[in-house]
């Protein structure tokens, strides 16, 4: 989800380190810090083409519910939003959060195999979406089908996926940007909040650095907030997000550069990047970040 932003810090820390020695190895095996400058507050207007970029660095509803359950993690529903509140969402901005917040949701419940309690969440977001005029995007049928009679899960998940995909394309083709805006802001709030309650309780490593790496992705979900903050509901939500980013003052992230590796792919010589990423984040901070992810997600939840 977040590789390409985080690649494209690299490169930038490279080419400027390369700069300043006549001898780019001398690099390898070093430990280099992202400066806190990096997110420094950018423009605000941005093209179409870049907030394509961004939105596809964040916008997966299931990498975090994968990862929880790839290191154990057992299914808790009490993470889960309730749906029987989505009849009180009486705007549109209200409906995108929450539909995001319900995409990632759906996420979590396909990478259980809880099919059970799909369907009810299904039923949520096509609500949603048909109030957004999007409902078109969501084969309810096949996804039911495959839900009830619990055939074949990966395309249970393929088409939840793919379905918020076109979602959001056709949005930024309509010149609905705001629209997608919110459900990318939602779902990455709830996969945050699914990953922070859990590292709460069970403090695994591999969670909690990827719960420090969202650093890197913050300043990007401002960027495109800010597009719109002109509108008051927006701009409540800049500033939560703002407060979200405070919490991430003293998290440290640094890579180590590896040696590149060459590979042949389709005929054609690739160079890899070789290198780490560390994340320093203290117990302190962790639980400072799990608290405001909370207090935003819930308050995004009672509109």
């Amino acid at each position: 989800m977040f590789r390409k932003l985080f690649y494209l810090i690299i490169i930038c820390l490279v080419v400027a380190s390369c700069n300043n020695t006549s001898n780019s190895d001398d690099n390898i095996g070093e430990d280099i810090e992202i400066p806190d400058s990096i997110f420094d507050d950018k423009p605000l207007m941005i093209s179409e083409e870049a907030m394509e970029d961004i939105i596809e660095n964040i916008s997966s509803p299931v990498e975090m519910a994968a990862l929880l359950k790839e290191t154990g993690v057992p299914f808790s529903k009490k993470y889960l939003c309730d749906v029987k509140r989505i009849d009180k969402l009486n705007t549109n901005f209200k409906r995108a959060l929450n539909l995001g917040i319900l995409g990632s949701d759906l996420g979590y419940l396909n990478m259980y195999d809880k099919t059970g309690s799909v369907m009810n969440s299904m039923s949520s977001i096509k609500t949603l979406s048909d109030e957004l005029k999007i409902g078109q995007f969501f084969d309810f049928a096949t996804i039911k089908r495959l839900a009830v009679n619990h055939e074949n899960l990966d395309s249970l998940m393929y088409i939840s996926v793919s379905s918020f995909n076109n979602m959001d394309s056709y949005l930024r083709e309509t010149n609905r940007s705001d629209i997608s805006s919110l459900i990318v802001v939602g779902m990455w709030i709830e996969g945050m909040y699914f990953s922070t309650q859990v590292a709460k309780v069970v403090p695994n490593s591999k969670i909690v650095e990827r719960i420090g790496e969202q650093k890197l992705i913050l300043n990007d979900i401002l960027l495109i907030l800010k597009n719109y903050q002109s509108d008051k509901h927006f701009y409540e939500l800049v500033k939560d997000v703002e407060k979200i980013k405070k919490s991430y003052k003293d998290v440290k992230i640094t890579y180590t550069v590896g040696e590149p590796q060459s590979k042949e792919i389709n005929g054609m010589l690739v160079i890899i990047p070789n290198d780490e990423s560390h994340v320093e984040i203290s117990n302190e901070q962790l639980i400072n970040i799990t608290n405001i992810i909370e207090e935003v997600r819930n308050k995004l939840i009672n509109l």
